[in-house]
């Protein structure tokens, strides 16, 4: 078995779309729209593993900025521990939030933390 997609809703839909695209290498499809039901959606390839559905309804909006159960973040791997600080210097440049900065973890990972435009966490990993 194998994760088919993980899905995101958002009230950011293109905005998060091309953010995607433009730091993780992803590949969109046409936008899906169910117009009865206030639906849109992308599904966003990448190169290896599972697709991220992005998903915004009329009715769904923000929830608050407290933890909860539930996602925590995705993870995007690169080849090296430079790819990892590239990455990450890149976006800190165009004004994305740097929750961790790179480091090795304690299980002997490389990685660093962003925020995508909604808030979501997105760790920028390397073995």
């Amino acid at each position: 078995m194998k994760i088919a997609h993980v899905a995101l809703w958002t009230e950011r839909l293109e905005e998060l779309r091309d953010f995607y695209i433009r730091y993780f290498g992803g590949c969109s499809n046409r936008k899906y729209t169910n117009p009865s039901k206030g639906f849109e959606s992308y599904f966003i390839a990448f190169e290896e593993g599972c697709r991220l559905e992005l998903m915004h309804r009329t009715d769904i909006r923000s929830r608050s900025n407290e933890e909860q159960l539930g996602y925590c973040h995705l993870a995007f791997e690169c080849a090296s521990q430079e790819e990892v600080r590239i990455l990450t210097e890149r976006l800190r440049n165009d004004g994305y939030r740097i929750l961790g900065e790179p480091r090795i973890t304690g299980d002997g990972y490389f990685e660093s933390i962003v925020s995508d435009p909604d808030g979501n966490s997105v760790e920028i990993v390397s073995e």
